[in-house]
């Protein structure tokens, strides 16, 4: 059996997670990590795969078959996604919700002979699906997403780009209240604040103005502006001693009517590490944008546009057999 080729661009955590689940699944293998730091300063598990500069990754597309594009949402996809798409097929997780479609449209008009699976993350991503799900069943009715507790890596990466920030690292923690009042039945009208508040801790370097910091922060467009968002200013030992796990999850409801019956659909997450489980999730989708490509189903598409069947490593007839 041939296996699908994969490269990851980024070893960051996401970047990571992605090789640790390239490994477990049988029908792929890693052939190279692509990076923006000295490759030799970057160790990797898979002794077999290259660690490259990210300069050389156009030379490799006869020698891989997807591209896993692992860098942040804020800053790296919108210029690599297009860059790369034109020559790979690709997965991200990009996760601003608010440009997604801006970012979908220039992936699609990138990959005019690629497959791009873009935002397949858990959200955007697997709660998409749950949202459309929902939706779909219960026309009659409302769905409510709630992320968290967790650390949130693309809030906390928007964080990072702000001048004289050293590290940062943002948790998304839900109103316990708001939750209650879906899970009940009630179909409350809830703002974004009204569902979620933000607490950020955040290290800083020597003589920067931290409440100029703490504004640039609490007004930040489509991240903070909208939250109760609170700034911790600590140092990087402490970041590191008590923020270094990545755990999130969340939750989606539905909660609708037929005729005079009423229901709520609950899908949930509880993760331990974020990163390694959106890895999970890009790998699989990049089996399904291999899929994608060979059947010609080229430009940017999104998890909403993929077959189920198309993530999973068995085919059809199995498929049906153990899980219908």
């Amino acid at each position: 059996m041939q296996k699908i080729r994969v490269g990851i661009v980024g070893y960051g955590n996401v970047g990571a997670g992605a090789a640790t689940a390239v490994s477990a699944n049988s029908d792929m293998e890693l052939v190279a990590v692509f990076t923006r730091r000295n490759p030799k300063s970057v160790k990797i598990k898979d002794v077999n795969a290259f660690v490259l500069p990210v300069s050389d990754t156009e030379k490799m597309t006869d020698d891989i078959d997807v591209l896993l594009l692992c860098g942040g949402s804020a800053i790296d996809l919108p210029e690599q996604g297009p860059q790369f798409a034109a020559m790979f097929n690709t997965v991200d997780s990009y996760d601003n919700h608010t440009k997604i479609h801006e970012y979908l449209a220039s992936m699609d008009a990138a990959a005019e002979k690629n497959t791009a699976i873009i935002a397949a993350g858990w959200d955007p991503g697997l709660f998409s699906l749950m949202r459309a799900l929902g939706e779909s069943i219960l026309p009659d009715g409302i769905s409510y997403t709630f992320w968290g507790r967790g650390v949130s890596q693309g809030h906390s990466d928007a964080i990072r780009q702000i001048e004289g920030v050293k590290h940062a690292v943002q948790y998304t923690i839900p109103i316990d209240s708001a939750i209650k009042a879906v899970r009940s039945g009630l179909k409350p009208t809830l703002e974004p604040g009204q569902r979620h508040v933000r607490r950020c801790y955040v290290a800083v370097e020597p003589g920067v103005d931290k409440m100029e910091i703490k504004e640039k922060i609490k007004n930040m467009p489509h991240y903070f502006e909208d939250y109760k968002t609170t700034v911790y200013f600590v140092d990087v030992d402490e970041l590191f001693t008590k923020h270094s796990k990545m755990p999130h999850g969340g939750v989606v409801l539905h909660s609708g009517n037929t005729g005079e019956n009423q229901h709520v659909i609950e899908f949930s997450l509880n993760l331990e590490s974020n990163p390694e489980f959106t890895g999970s999730i890009m790998t699989a989708y990049a089996r399904a944008a291999y899929r994608m490509s060979r059947e010609s189903i080229f430009g940017a598409k999104t998890v909403l546009d993929v077959p189920i069947s198309y993530l999973s490593p068995k085919d059809r007839e199995e498929l049906i057999k153990e899980m219908l």
